[in-house]
């Protein structure tokens, strides 16, 4: 009974490290997160319901979850607004949990599939009152026109850069967390040189650029 018991916990334990490992992505400096979606919105979420996904390699059918959306602003992406995004059916593989009672504001970055936006929890979503006014306004032009610059995240010291058109991210290093000062008040920007420094203001003169070797 107890070897049976033993097995059991161990094939739970398996399961849920398998779970956990379903979903798995490195974190991106919301400049970063912008260059690399293909839509990037600000929406308030208004309903929700499964539906059907189509069937996996075993003929089994996938759901997903629909969040119905009304689109505010568009930032980047198709001519046509959203109205629908689509994410998976649980944290576990990546799916997304948004607030539907229609009274927040998010910024939702996600990829095009079929002419559906779908997005997941390696996207950049956030309510839009947490963001710092410097993100807002880098959502108009600053992070599109410096998609060319690469944000490296440094995870341990020492660490470095090894192109000029890079910027070193440090904040998990310097605060502990993927959101501070350079992800919520700085973007990575490309000057006349074609190198890339991290600048914080809202015209770019060359004082402000902070050096990549001093973040």
């Amino acid at each position: 009974m107890n070897s049976c018991l033993v097995a059991l916990a161990i094939l739970f334990l398996v399961r849920v490290e398998e779970m956990a490992e379903a979903c798995s992505c490195s974190p991106a400096h919301p400049q970063q997160a912008f260059c690399n979606s293909d839509v990037v919105i600000m929406a308030k979420v208004v309903g929700m319901q499964e539906v059907d996904g189509g069937n996996d390699v075993y003929g089994n059918t996938i759901k997903r979850i629909r969040y119905d959306v009304k689109q505010i602003k568009m930032f980047k992406g198709p001519t046509q607004d959203i109205d629908a995004i689509y994410t998976a059916p649980s944290s576990a593989v990546c799916g997304v949990t948004l607030d539907t009672n229609g009274n927040k504001e998010y910024l939702i970055t996600g990829k095009m599939e079929a002419g559906m936006m779908h997005v997941t929890l390696c996207d950049f979503i956030e309510k839009w009152e947490t963001l710092s006014a410097m993100q807002k306004k880098s959502l108009i032009q600053r992070y599109e026109t410096s998609c060319d610059c690469r944000i490296t995240r440094c995870t341990s010291i020492p660490c470095m850069i090894s192109s000029p058109a890079e910027c070193l991210w440090t904040d998990w290093v310097m605060e502990k967390t993927v959101n501070g000062e350079q992800a919520k008040h700085y973007a990575c920007i490309k000057r006349n040189d074609d190198s890339c420094a991290w600048y914080r203001g809202s015209v770019p003169p060359r004082k402000d650029f902070l050096d990549i070797e001093d973040p």
